[in-house]
């Protein structure tokens, strides 16, 4: 991680740790940049960037101050509007943009936004390149072997345009409808669109496939994305799935990049659930490609005892969706994500998608004959205990040796009956302290036994 960017893009308080400046100078670098590599391979054609936007209030700021930036440096900037963030990845790569932003703090409160950087393959942007972006945020830009003080400005023809690219967003949606591979009709099923940017495809999706939709949280303001709504407060939707006696419900957050579901009982189905659910449904078509799902350290330690009883190995990667596409990637897996709800299909997608993840669970659920409850019961969930610790330096806290030796002890003492995990938030002041075991009781007790040692080494606030 960077000065500005974290796993998951520059991210932070609109107008106070990102600003319009910001946005301008990113989009005054990827305008240049993408037009210097086009020109070093003999093309003098501009670059072309996607855009794509939730609701919140600053999203339509800091894209027109991109927009500014890109087309100062004479790109040319195309505006899905707003649009999840898989849809901006999936069109950078079908329609051979040289890279694309979307504009997004993903489940994060209105007042904050961030900026996420999209290569031309759909994939998160590579490092190198988010370097060389901090280093002229820093005004100390090095790169095609000169210092540059500043980049040059367009002039006269060479000035960049902005193209209305809904029609993006539309091919998307027809995507997502062509993947689906049976019809939903008779199934009643629950939409919460967090007042974000699922709130214009997920609908239409679910209706053009057949199913009887039930919409909440779907009339964005531009303040009221997340609130009480989505898949941070998936509370909402297990009570209107209930009231409802729907067959299904599926939460996205508030760029529709991640989901999780609520079963025909009301219960919450995780990420992990999603990973067991579909994992042991391609195993058993032969599908599930070196019979592998990819995972983070921060899955429930029932998922990892659900695959290994129905003989499906697993890896396990940092927190991150980012570093769960690129062991993937490495390794050729077809599917891996997070708890949260970030899951990743390789063979459709290079980031995690809400809507074709609820897709996904639709046609396991249709093809089992199975209701969700039943299939989501057969993956035991481990008593959790995670206690967020602000600290004053999370790597030095985490890195502590008498830390350290706490965590090793207690991880001794569960054995194979539970685990313990201590990690530092990708963008918060904070240590993560988590066990999971056969009880509550025990969880705490070993949460507990580290935050002490924490504390008495003065690293606690």
């Amino acid at each position: 991680m960077g000065k500005y960017f974290g796993t998951d893009g520059f991210r932070g308080t609109a107008n106070k740790n990102l600003t319009a400046e910001h946005a301008f100078k990113v989009g005054r670098f990827i305008g240049w940049y993408y037009n210097e590599l086009k020109k070093q391979k003999g093309d003098d054609t501009p670059a072309r960037i996607v855009i794509g936007k939730d609701t919140r209030r600053s999203s339509y700021m800091f894209e027109y101050s991109l927009v500014g930036g890109i087309t100062a440096s004479g790109a040319d900037a195309y505006l899905l509007h707003v649009t999840p963030t898989p849809s901006v990845a999936y069109i950078a790569r079908v329609d051979s943009f040289d890279c694309a932003v979307m504009i997004s703090a993903s489940h994060n409160p209105y007042h904050d936004n961030g900026l996420k950087l999209i290569n031309g393959n759909g994939e998160k942007m590579e490092d190198d390149v988010i370097d060389l972006i901090e280093a002229y945020l820093d005004n100390e830009l090095e790169v095609f072997g000169q210092k540059w003080d500043e980049l040059p400005y367009a002039e006269n023809e060479k000035i960049g345009r902005s193209i209305d690219y809904v029609s993006g967003r539309n091919r998307y949606i027809g995507y997502l409808i062509s993947l689906g591979v049976y019809s939903f009709k008779g199934l009643k099923i629950g939409l919460d669109c967090a007042n974000g940017a699922a709130w214009s495809v997920a609908k239409a999706v679910f209706e053009a496939l057949g199913a009887e939709t039930y919409v909440i949280n779907a009339a964005p303001n531009g303040i009221n994305i997340n609130d009480n709504a989505g898949s941070t407060h998936i509370e909402v939707l297990q009570k209107y799935v209930v009231e409802n006696n729907l067959d299904a419900g599926f939460a996205y957050d508030g760029d529709a990049d991640r989901c999780l579901c609520v079963d025909d009982k009301g219960n919450v189905v995780t990420g992990d659930h999603i990973l067991y659910i579909y994992g042991k449904y391609m195993k058993d078509r032969e599908k599930l490609i070196n019979n592998t799902v990819v995972a983070t350290v921060m899955s429930n330690f029932g998922l990892f005892k659900a695959l290994e009883a129905a003989g499906i190995d697993y890896a396990k990667t940092a927190v991150g969706d980012k570093y769960v596409y690129e062991y993937m990637k490495e390794h050729e897996c077809c599917l891996g994500g997070e708890q949260s709800g970030h899951i990743i299909f390789s063979k459709y997608a290079s980031t995690g998608d809400g809507i074709l993840t609820s897709l996904k669970i639709m046609q396991a659920i249709i093809s089992k004959r199975a209701k969700l409850s039943e299939l989501a019961a057969q993956m035991p969930v481990y008593p959790q205990v995670l206690v967020n610790v602000k600290v004053t330096d999370k790597k030095a806290a985490q890195n502590d040796s008498d830390v350290v030796a706490a965590v090793e002890k207690a991880s001794a003492e569960l054995g194979d009956t539970g685990r313990m995990l201590v990690r530092e938030s990708g963008t918060e002041p904070v240590v993560r302290v988590m066990a999971e075991a056969e009880s509550e009781e025990i969880c705490r007790k070993y949460v507990d036994s580290v935050i002490e040692v924490l504390t008495a080494k003065g690293y606690t606030l």
